[in-house]
């Protein structure tokens, strides 16, 4: 392709050469004079024979937003600036310490027009150069993953790995293929599928206490559906801490927490009432929030409340169940430890800022993100293993028939 760069050049009379399936531009040193142009093999005397590759081809879309880059041969690379074409907007990079490569600082934008301008020399300093304009893959075109957990958190030891995609993925085996779950434990970590944009990854029992967790994701490039292809590509590794796991039971209204193996504490509940159970079952602490707000009409029920500062809030689900704080019981007949009076929600004593040394504020203090709650003995079903990150309630067969390793 003949763009307007060089269309502008041959006008001007400039000496060069368009590498066919390399998009590379190699400049003729010397003299221009026509006199030594006429003379048979001066041409291979003057040529460089350093070779740039730049990934993105000129006038290309759906250029990666990863592994766009220049490359050199027979030469090392003198010079590369990356603007978005049309503003002129620089954008950082560096030359490796051998000359022979150059990458941008950050992962570019999707959907956004670069250009590349690069220029090389050969070992007798003779001079090559290359362009290329290019768009970058868009986000019609693409897809990306929400996950959780986060690069370098340490979290409990019912944390599942997370992908949400912005996209419906057809291809679930090769997306699958390309994401890659290890533990220093050792344990057997396994993907499943809930529909068609949500795949976890857990072992098939808690993570071991103390182990170090990596998620490697290399997506870019990979398709997921039909001409839409993904843009990630990372290394996350984040830490499992001690083990805690604590269990509601709904006939007692006590909560009994346990640590490595030893209870440490019992507390005191109030889990939710005759008209609004708590689900049973295996449930992992997703977010945590000194204080939020809770209004009924969010989970679907009518105007029965709307608390702007519920304290020590730390969610369960996502359709609305959390284990949070509780000032506003009846001070002279308090629930907790004797009877259920939430919405579903499980409920410890506390007060109103969310100050104080309370049950809940102990609770909240010694809870990690993937920390373990089970509640049993309650008249309602067990949660449903995608409500929230509560796959612990599928058993191994069926998370591994969920699979499409």
């Amino acid at each position: 392709m003949t763009t307007p760069d060089i269309a502008a050049r041959r006008k001007l009379g400039a000496c060069a050469a368009l590498m066919v399936g390399a998009l590379t531009l190699t400049a003729c040193g010397g003299s221009a004079n026509a006199k030594d142009d006429a003379k048979g093999g001066s041409d291979s005397a003057k040529t460089s024979v350093a070779k740039i590759a730049i990934s993105a081809k000129d006038g290309s879309t759906g250029a990666s937003i990863n592994k766009t880059g220049v490359k050199v041969s027979d030469g090392k690379l003198t010079d590369v600036k990356m603007t978005v074409a049309g503003g002129g907007q620089a954008v950082p990079g560096s030359i490796s310490s051998d000359g022979k490569a150059w990458k941008p600082k950050e992962q570019l934008e999707r959907g956004t027009k670069y250009q590349i301008s690069a220029t090389a020399k050969d070992t007798k300093g003779r001079t090559a150069a290359a362009n290329s304009i290019f768009t970058t893959v868009t986000s019609a075109n693409s897809f990306i993953g929400t996950y959780t957990p986060d690069n370098g958190s340490t979290v409990g030891v019912g944390m599942p790995v997370s992908f949400t995609f912005d996209k419906a993925i057809t291809n679930r085996k090769d997306v699958q293929s390309h994401i890659t779950v290890t533990s220093s434990s050792g344990q057997q970590v396994v993907g499943h599928w809930f529909g068609s944009q949500r795949l976890d990854f857990r072992p098939e029992e808690y993570w071991k206490a103390g182990s170090k967790v990596t998620m490697k994701i290399d997506l870019d490039g990979v398709e997921g559906t039909n001409g839409v292809y993904g843009v990630q590509k990372k290394a996350v590794t984040f830490t499992v801490g001690r083990s805690q796991v604590s269990t509601v039971d709904v006939n007692t209204q006590t909560m009994t927490v346990v640590r490595d193996g030893t209870t440490i504490k019992t507390v005191p509940i109030s889990a939710g009432s005759p008209e609004h159970t708590t689900y049973n079952g295996q449930m992992v602490i997703s977010e945590k929030f000194v204080q939020t707000r809770m209004n009924s009409r969010t989970v679907g029920l009518g105007g029965e409340y709307d608390i702007p500062d519920v304290p020590h809030a730390m969610r369960l689900t996502t359709s609305g169940t959390f284990i949070h704080g509780n000032y506003w019981y009846n001070k002279g007949n308090p629930p907790f430890g004797r009877q259920g009076t939430s919405h579903g929600c499980v409920g410890l004593a506390d007060v109103q800022g969310a100050g104080g040394s309370t049950p809940a504020k102990w609770f909240y203090d010694n809870s990690l993100i993937g920390d373990v709650v089970i509640v049993k003995n309650s008249p309602d079903k067990t949660v449903s293993p995608d409500n929230g990150l509560n796959g612990w309630n599928l058993d191994w067969s069926q998370w591994v028939a969920g699979s499409d390793a």
